[in-house]
């Protein structure tokens, strides 16, 4: 029998991701890196310094560029069509103002996924990231990008928004790839459930372009809450460590405000720190049992 591959899957959130930051800085601290990772729009834009090895990078660049006009804004949204400004945001800053690791993140044996969504045809799009270029910054500002505040992005020969419009919690696919055991960090409470979108009826119209887009966000509810549900049962069967914020982060996905970001951040921080014993003997528990299939 093969090894036992352990994966980590990335909820998004907007702003409500500095709470993945804390954990996973904590994890790279305690050198607990795993084998495979897939991320949803704040989880992987976020989630891409755990393979390159860069404990504090995201929080320090949001922090940094809070209130940054050339960052973010309603001045990039009306100038651009994007809340967060394509070149600045995902080009200048993680190649001149907060550099990204390029060569760390290429040598890195840990597969990386991206979870994007085709706004013409409705499917997922799960792209592999392996090498540091232009499509890769691409490919992650696709997985972020938000209807309504974000343009479709264009890469691979397809039009791509946010993958939580597809997977907001791509467990299953990791288990498809392999990887029977799973670190899941969400971005929700325990019994939060989702509900239908706020202001559908303002978004119809500025979405009528893209009907695909309109279902998914229809459909997106009951999707969500079933993933919880699969969740909740990987995790009894012993099969997934799962990190839900103990308390609502309460923070809104767009903030601008350096204190929430911490606040949220610091709450990841220190979940991650009180349950850091019980995460290393799930993962010895895996090495445990990868050990008995050889002998």
């Amino acid at each position: 029998m093969a090894n036992i591959k352990t994966g980590i899957v990335l909820e998004g959130g907007g702003m409500r991701g500095m709470y993945t930051c804390g954990i996973l800085d904590v994890l790279m601290e305690n050198h607990i890196f795993l084998d495979g990772m897939v991320g949803v729009s704040a989880g992987i834009a976020f989630g891409c310094n755990y393979k390159s090895r860069q404990a504090g990078r995201a929080l320090r660049y949001n922090v940094r560029f809070a209130r940054d006009k050339r960052y973010s804004g309603i001045r990039s949204l009306l100038k651009t069509g994007n809340y967060y400004n394509a070149w600045f945001a995902y080009h200048l800053v993680p190649t001149h103002y907060d550099v990204f690791d390029f060569n760390a993140f290429e040598e890195s044996p840990m597969e990386c996924y991206a979870v994007c969504f085709d706004v013409k045809t409705g499917e997922g799009v799960y792209q592999r990231l392996d090498r540091v270029n232009n499509d890769f910054f691409e490919w992650i500002r696709a997985s972020a990008s938000m209807p309504v505040v974000a343009q479709p992005v264009e890469v691979g020969g397809r039009l791509l928004l946010d993958g939580g419009l597809a997977d907001s919690i791509p467990l299953q696919f990791m288990i498809d790839k392999g990887y029977k055991r799973n670190v899941v960090i969400l971005t929700r409470e325990d019994g939060y459930r989702k509900t239908a979108e706020h202001g559908m009826w303002l978004m119809k119209p500025l979405l009528r372009k893209w009907p695909k887009v309109i279902d998914a966000l229809r459909e997106r509810p009951a999707i969500y809450n079933k993933q919880l549900q699969q969740v909740r049962e990987e995790e009894r069967k012993g099969n997934a460590f799962v990190f839900r914020p103990l308390k609502p982060l309460d923070v809104s996905r767009t903030t601008h405000d350096p204190e929430e970001m911490n606040r949220v951040y610091q709450q990841g921080r220190q979940e991650a720190l009180q349950r850091l014993d019980d995460l290393k003997k799930f993962l010895a528990n895996i090495d445990e049992a990868s050990t008995a299939s050889h002998e």
